[in-house]
């Protein structure tokens, strides 16, 4: 029987994130992960730049094997050679997804791809805490995603200062309007738009379109989610998108990499 209220899938993903960062400190301290990531330096206006400066089309392109919405998209799942072939097919960053519980992601994925591409690199997940901010740098990502509608009050404020003092980029994702001035009113210089309702799955594109508007002509503006084949991003490019988050797309197909590069040249004729 399908029940009448609609299943929380983003609460459900918080709460499995907050129970995960217990876990981790659990095994070493805040003290000795900074330790760790002190080492590393990440390249946050490198990140930036190519989302806004980069050829056009600008594809961050996804290593994700599973999500919510329709399963598992890749059995066989490589990440770092997925990258490798993304980034020869010119991608402008690479997303890697850590998220396990239901994306079957893992930071070892994010340190593989790290070891195969120069690339700048996306870590996306769903972060609650400094802790996962520290994960980042030490894996050798150069941004972290923050979900604005996963940080309530000042939780998004305070993640993206702590972020950006860690020298990472910060793509803050936005669903509505409330969610857009939340953003802009923590600093946020790279917005990423989601058609995707992450309580529902649903796609609606037409927050895609509307929202656009509302973002200032300084900051990046990313679309995420729902974007099928090279016409709908030169819609979007045409209303003011810098960047495309795609994943689902090139996951699914044979070679990542050659749907990338098919996409891209097709987008540049378009």
């Amino acid at each position: 029987m399908i029940s009448p209220h609609p299943v929380d899938v983003l609460g459900a993903i918080v709460a499995a994130a907050f129970r995960r960062v217990e876990d981790a400190r659990g095994g070493r301290s805040l003290q000795t992960l900074e330790r760790a990531a002190a080492g590393r330096r990440p390249r946050g206006q490198a990140f930036r730049r190519a989302l806004a400066d980069g050829p056009s089309p600008r594809i961050i392109a996804e290593c994700k094997r599973r999500s919510p919405s329709r399963g598992v998209l890749r059995r066989e799942y490589d990440p770092a050679a997925i990258a490798r072939s993304y980034s020869a097919a010119g991608a402008a960053a690479i997303s890697v997804l850590t998220e396990p519980s239901f994306f079957d992601g893992d930071l070892t994925h994010l340190r593989a791809v790290r070891e195969a591409v120069q690339t700048p690199l996306l870590r996306k997940d769903f972060i609650v805490s400094e802790y996962q901010l520290l994960e980042a740098r030490e894996a050798g990502a150069d941004a972290v995603l923050l979900i604005a509608r996963a940080l309530p009050g000042a939780a998004l404020i305070d993640l993206h200062a702590a972020a950006e003092a860690h020298g990472l980029a910060v793509l803050v994702e936005v669903h509505e309007p409330v969610e857009l001035e939340r953003a802009l009113a923590a600093g946020a210089g790279i917005i990423g738009v989601n058609s995707r309702n992450l309580r529902t799955l649903e796609v609606d594109r037409d927050g895609l379109r509307g929202l656009i508007h509302e973002i200032p002509d300084d900051v990046v503006a990313v679309a995420e989610s729902g974007l099928k084949d090279p016409a709908d991003v030169a819609e979007l490019q045409t209303l003011g998108y810098d960047a495309f988050l795609i994943g689902e797309r090139f996951m699914t197909g044979a070679d990542p990499g050659a749907g990338l590069r098919a996409f891209t040249r097709a987008g540049a004729h378009e």
